[in-house]
């Protein structure tokens, strides 16, 4: 870690660094802890342990980096992050370094929402602050909806957001055949969106990752489309859409044995 942290730090130096390295900031860096992030998501999702361990010290280094940046501002240090965040670990789990008992799983989660909503209170923020802009959609539309349902704002079950899932649809449909500008059919298409997440949210699906492994699944079935239409020489454009949903249904298949 002190190896890494004196590399960061000859990058940055004004006299003998890596003039990219210095020209950075917080903001033209974040962009890249982002991606950083997703590509730690996408070895885990691959299984690939190799790939993982790379991806981890790339994450890393983007924390390494802000914290560079800091210290140079007399902001704060890498120590400091470090500090912070096991005083936060050992704040949360009082099971486990106090005396507090905690039964299960479930319990903790519990435990560790009202630690977050208490901290929360105590900086005098409202129910929605806090949920970062930056994230994507899905997950920022989940965490928005849980704060909400936290204070009473929520259905109890999934019936009546699938109820709400069919009037934003019609609404949808409405706009669309008024011949409603794309400003308007954005704004219904998202009311659609964020109703389908609160449904995932109802039953205990990820909506990110269920959209990820429905991402994965069309890719895998096209390929098949591409793959047939290759053995007899053609490609996707010469072949028509009847032909298409025919090879379409014969991956479903293969996906389904």
């Amino acid at each position: 870690m002190q190896r890494l942290k004196a590399v960061m730090a000859c990058l940055r130096d004004r006299t003998r660094g890596c003039p990219w390295d210095l020209e950075q900031s917080f903001a033209t860096i974040a962009p890249y802890t982002l991606e950083e992030a997703y590509e730690v998501a996408d070895a885990i999702q691959r299984n690939d342990l190799g790939d993982l361990r790379e991806e981890l010290g790339d994450l890393l280094l983007q924390v390494v980096y802000h914290a560079q940046m800091a210290r140079e501002a007399d902001a704060f240090d890498f120590n400091a992050v470090a500090c912070g965040i096991a005083e936060k670990m050992i704040d949360r789990h009082p099971h486990v370094f106090g005396d507090a008992r905690i039964a299960d799983a479930a319990h903790q989660t519990v435990s560790w929402e009202q630690q977050k909503a208490a901290e929360r209170a105590a900086k005098g923020s409202r129910t929605l602050d806090g949920v970062a802009l930056a994230l994507p959609a899905l997950i920022r539309a989940e965490k928005l909806q849980k704060r909400a349902a936290r204070v009473g704002f929520d259905w109890g079950r999934p019936e009546p957001v699938l109820d709400k899932i069919a009037e934003e649809i019609g609404e949808f449909r409405a706009e669309l055949k008024s011949e409603a500008t794309a400003d308007r059919l954005a704004d219904e298409l998202g009311d659609i969106l964020f109703a389908v997440v609160n449904l995932a949210r109802h039953c205990g699906v990820d909506p990110e990752a269920a959209l990820r492994s429905t991402n994965a699944k069309f890719e895998r079935r096209f390929r098949y489309i591409e793959d047939s239409l290759d053995k007899v020489g053609r490609r996707p454009a010469d072949a028509s859409l009847d032909e298409m949903e025919v090879l379409w249904i014969e991956a479903k298949k293969s996906d389904a044995a």
